[in-house]
């Protein structure tokens, strides 16, 4: 290895513990080792954030998956963009506002606890147990990572040394600093990242001769490779709600909702997300390129041979690339590959410490033991976890892929519909939330175990199970909240203090509106005016009946394919906004249930457009999801509008909305395009009414 690029990866290593260093305390609190005492500035927040969520998956998991299958994999980034957007704007800044006012609650696990005066701590020792479990295996993915990439800078090194040693230096800066050391380290980690994801693009393409040519190139692969694929629609149904159910995932990760509770402001939560939000959208573009034009590459080079291992693609391209000609340039790449792998695991290690010491241990001991105890019962416990991981990361052969994919479905399952409706929904009380961690934690690994990759029966693979291979992410996430809704109903309702705890955290997350009255009504009047335009500019290039053109409208490529993106998924788009917004700017609960229903619609039509009918009838079945929320959201609006007195209005809705449930289940395609132009309508109806109001909510 080149005596420069050791030198600067060495560098890096030596950085990273020197900020574990500064912020170590040997009299460090709870609250400052496991929240920085809610001080960290958003630029921090932002980027430790992203960081610590992408790990070697990004620079790894995601181009490798890309590099051999094609495009269809895209589709789980896509999730993740959209997913990180969504967490930040839905959840973000009333975590950060309720878990303060929940008796400052400092992990995940204490926040479920206090928002549910759970005395019997039942809910914090289950939530312990399944962040235990998932963060094992998270961190051993992280383990895995590093020692593949030590392995490139020293080849003839075992690989269980390298991996022992990767793992050393994210114990020693966690150990040490806590949770400030672990935010600060993922900043600059973060910065290293996107540097190295930018890059390295870039200087494949000019290897291949340019954007031209590395695109031919690409094509060349696809035409010669059956199961490489520049179809995104190619991949079928289930693989693209599986790509897309990734995006679930950020409602439930407990390393990136403890940044949300950190930051010392929650009005700075906006500007984070932007920067968050940019970061993840250029970093997942970035990453996609690195796995397309990484296997053009990798075949002009003659690398794919013998023991190729396509998530180390980054590593053949840098070595190859600079280790001679830019050392220092390969250094600071490979440092970045260690900074996506550290900054996720030494996340992981701390909330998993968290667990054992603040929510599993101080409330078996009691309350009058002292928080420099817990502080190194924790620093214990990290490296308790570190061995457990490192046992599982030197014998288990799964690639980073599948460790990473298997603990983001369990705690986007177990802990998601937890996190939204204990935020949301004032009746969740503590049976239905110990039910709904149960329910999505045993989901996901019975999902994973028997349908992930397909039922096994006698040595044969049922693949005409429809179920087959959908990530176990999406239905532990909706059997998971159908059980904390059923059993909450079912038990007792929460105590006063509960409920006004909630409230209190409602009024206070409402002042600030984050999307107008208005600015509602304009985003329903673009969703009807984008779908008109969409299906009437399609009407006129294919020459199709008007009729029938809405009922079976999606993309078809062409011209008509693009107008029928505008059409279908961004006129959803738009209408899942204008849902939010009636959410936000509510008055009362029936204006609540409208918005969510409005969104749900939203959600279904834009993936109607995504559906090629000649391949799924998936098209058909979120088409009426579609309409049959929208008319549903349409009675919810109409109840509100009777008691403003507003009868013309609630007349017509009324009529829609009762027509529209019914039409969808005749089965008519006539009637269901003519009910579908009546749902538009009324959104256009109903987004005039609402830009012209003077008033702030609804």
């Amino acid at each position: 290895m080149n005596a420069i690029v050791l030198a600067t990866f060495i560098a890096y290593f030596v950085i990273v513990i020197l900020v574990g260093a500064y912020f170590y305390d040997k009299k460090t609190g709870m609250n400052e080792y496991f929240l920085a005492d809610r001080q960290l500035n958003p630029y921090v927040v932002a980027l430790s954030a992203q960081a610590s969520d992408m790990s070697g998956w990004l620079l790894m998991g995601l181009p490798g998956a890309i590099l051999m299958a094609g495009v269809g994999e895209v589709w789980i980034g896509i999730g993740l963009a959209v997913g990180t957007y969504f967490a930040w704007l839905i959840i973000a800044k009333r975590l950060r506002i309720y878990s303060e006012k929940a008796d400052n609650a400092i992990t995940v696990s204490e926040f479920f606890t206090n928002r549910f005066e759970d005395n019997k701590t039942l809910l914090r020792v289950v939530s312990g147990i399944v962040i235990l479990v998932f963060f094992t295996f998270y961190v051993a993915s992280g383990f895995v990572a590093g020692g593949g990439v030590l392995k490139a800078i020293f080849p003839d090194v075992d690989l269980s040394l390298l991996i022992i040693v990767g793992a050393a230096v994210v114990i020693i800066y966690t150990f040490l600093g806590g949770f400030n050391a672990v935010c600060w380290t993922d900043f600059l980690q973060g910065m290293l990242m996107l540097v190295a994801v930018v890059i390295l693009p870039l200087a494949l393409i000019g290897e291949l001769g340019g954007m031209d040519a590395a695109w031919e190139a690409i094509e060349s692969v696809a035409g010669l490779d059956p199961n490489f694929s520049l179809d995104m629609m190619s991949v079928g149904a289930i693989t693209i709600v599986s790509g897309l159910a990734w995006g679930l995932g950020y409602f439930g990760m407990p390393h990136i909702m403890v940044r949300y509770m950190a930051i010392k402001n929650p009005e700075d939560i906006k500007r984070s997300r932007r920067i968050a939000t940019i970061w993840v959208i250029i970093a997942l573009t970035c990453a996609c390129l690195i796995g397309l034009v990484g296997r053009a590459w990798a075949e002009s080079a003659g690398i794919m041979t013998g023991d190729f291992n396509p998530e180390h693609i980054m590593i053949y391209a840098v070595d190859a690339l600079w280790t001679v000609a830019i050392p220092v340039l390969a250094g600071v790449i490979f440092a970045a590959l260690m900074a996506a792998i550290m900054s996720t695991a030494d996340s992981q290690l701390l909330v998993a410490a968290g667990a054992v010491s603040n929510d599993i241990y101080k409330h078996r001991k009691g309350n009058d033991i002292s928080d420099e105890k817990l502080v190194w019962i924790s620093r214990a416990v990290v490296i308790v976890i570190s061995v457990i991981a490192l046992v599982i990361a030197l014998g288990d052969n799964k690639t980073i892929m599948n460790l990473v994919s298997f603990a983001w479905a369990g705690f986007g399952a177990a802990f998601g519909p937890l996190v939204l409706l204990a935020l949301f929904w004032k009746r969740t009380n503590s049976k239905g939330a110990i039910a709904g961690i149960i329910v999505g934690f045993a989901v996901t690994i019975l999902w994973n175990t028997f349908l992930g990759s397909g039922l096994i029966v006698d040595g044969m693979q049922l693949t005409d199970n429809p179920l087959n291979g959908l990530y176990e992410l999406l239905p532990g996430f909706i059997l998971s909240a159908l059980a904390i809704i059923i059993v909450s109903l079912a038990t007792a309702k929460p105590s006063k203090d509960i409920v006004d705890t909630f409230e209190a955290v409602d009024a206070e997350c409402n002042a600030v509106k984050p999307l107008g009255i208005r600015g509602t009504g304009a985003a329903a009047v673009m969703s009807g005016a984008l779908f008109i335009i969409g299906v009437g500019f399609a009407v006129l290039l294919t020459g199709w009946d008007p009729m029938q053109t809405i009922g079976v409208l999606n993309i078809a490529g062409g011209m008509e394919g693009a107008f029928a993106f505008v059409g279908t998924f961004v006129a959803g788009a738009a209408l899942a906004v204008a849902g939010y917004g009636l959410c936000a700017n509510r008055k009362d609960a029936k204006m609540a249930y409208a918005g969510a229903l409005t969104v749900l619609a939203g959600l279904c039509f834009m993936g109607a457009g995504l559906f090629d009918l000649g391949v799924s009838d998936f098209h058909f079945y979120l088409r009426d999801a579609a309409l049959v929320f929208g008319g549903l959201a349409l009675l919810a609006l109409v109840w509100r509008n009777v008691e403003r007195g507003q009868y013309m209005t609630a007349g017509a809705c009324i009529m829609l909305g009762v027509v529209t449930v019914l039409v969808v289940f005749s089965g008519s395609a006539i009637l269901t395009t003519a009910s579908a132009i009546g749902m538009v309508l009324c959104a256009l109806m109903q987004g005039l009414k609402l830009m012209a109001s003077d008033e702030e909510s609804y």
